[in-house]
């Protein structure tokens, strides 16, 4: 009898289980653990990815807009060099009629040379300073300001000796016969030192360039965003492309007078342009200044807003699809099976 109460008791206790809250979990045959890898820290990318996404975007943007760079160029030399006029019709013409269209890209060697590099480091050093400096707040127009400062004194000391070279060969009859050849003989004439004479004019013109042109891109992306935030993923490329044009029209008109002090001291000395005793920033400006008054300070600012806002626009939206490419990769290790 007492086997039978039991027994009767464990299948009550039994029943009342199966009829409990708690339920059994069924896995699925297909079911197999996975062990992930770690992700990135920032913006799902490692730092080696940021430096290849900008070198890779900053030879594309650099490559395309090269023969704009060139009537540039040769429109704010041309205030001690022997050219005609500042107009960009007649500049170009100048440049077709002595070399033809291979005068256009004359120094683009040397373009390609330090471009690469320079924002490898550009880009980087940027995405660093941004995450320590904006303390996880996306909205700091301060922090983005401070992050593209220190991002360009820091690709600035990459990129000025090939920029010097890049700007003696893309000057009308260029005596130089390329990149090596240029190299060299600055290195035999006037030393390491010419190199970098501009250095500090680049870093101080392009310091307030990169504070504003990250401010506005940054918040002019934002704003676009919010626009049709139903659409944002489909329409990335436009945001960041639009984004970019207009930081970088903006910064380029702000930042032209130092641009062309920049220019006038990389080429001084070459196809007699004139040569500078101190390299001083103000001693060029009055220079410049009281041989063709303060429209001299002006001269090439719509090629050089022409060069920038494409420019920018095709940087920005070739950066950021490079970073989309390489966070695809990291989603994919981080999700995958080991």
């Amino acid at each position: 009898m007492a086997t039978t109460t039991t027994a009767t008791a464990d299948a009550a206790a039994s029943a009342q289980f199966q009829n409990s809250d708690v339920l059994p979990i069924h896995q699925s045959s297909t079911y197999h653990p996975q062990v992930t890898m770690a992700k990135p820290p920032h913006d799902g990318l490692h730092f080696w990815q940021f430096m290849v996404s900008g070198s890779v975007a900053g030879m594309v943007e650099h490559m395309a807009m090269f023969p704009v760079d060139t009537i540039k160029t040769q429109m704010q030399a041309m205030g001690s060099c022997p050219m005609k006029s500042a107009s960009i019709s007649q500049a170009v013409r100048s440049i077709l009629k002595s070399e033809g269209p291979a005068g256009l890209y004359r120094g683009i060697a040397a373009m390609g040379i330090g471009a690469g590099p320079a924002h490898a480091v550009y880009f980087s050093v940027y995405e660093t300073c941004k995450k320590a400096l904006s303390g996880g707040k996306e909205n700091n127009p301060l922090a983005h300001a401070a992050s593209g400062v220190f991002a360009t004194v820091a690709s600035d000391a990459v990129f000025t000796p090939m920029d010097m070279v890049k700007q003696r060969l893309q000057l009308n009859s260029s005596p130089y016969g390329g990149v090596l050849d240029c190299v060299k003989r600055v290195l035999r004439e006037e030393g390491i030192g010419a190199f970098y004479a501009s250095y500090k004019t680049t870093v101080v013109m392009n310091a307030p360039y990169t504070a504003v042109h990250f401010a506005i891109y940054e918040a002019a992306k934002r704003a676009l965003m919010e626009v049709s935030p139903d659409s944002v993923s489909d329409e990335r490329w436009v945001v960041h492309a639009t984004a970019g044009a207009a930081a970088g029209a903006s910064a380029a008109a702000l930042t032209t007078p130092l641009d062309v002090v920049k220019t006038q001291l990389q080429c001084q000395g070459v196809c007699g342009c004139d040569r500078f005793v101190t390299g001083s920033i103000r001693d060029v400006l009055r220079t410049i200044a009281e041989k063709d008054g303060y429209r001299g300070l002006m001269r090439g600012w719509l090629p050089r807003m022409l060069f920038h806002a494409p420019a920018a626009a095709i940087c920005w939206s070739t950066y950021e699809s490079a970073k989309d490419f390489f966070e695809d990769v990291n989603d994919g290790e981080h999700n995958g099976n080991v």
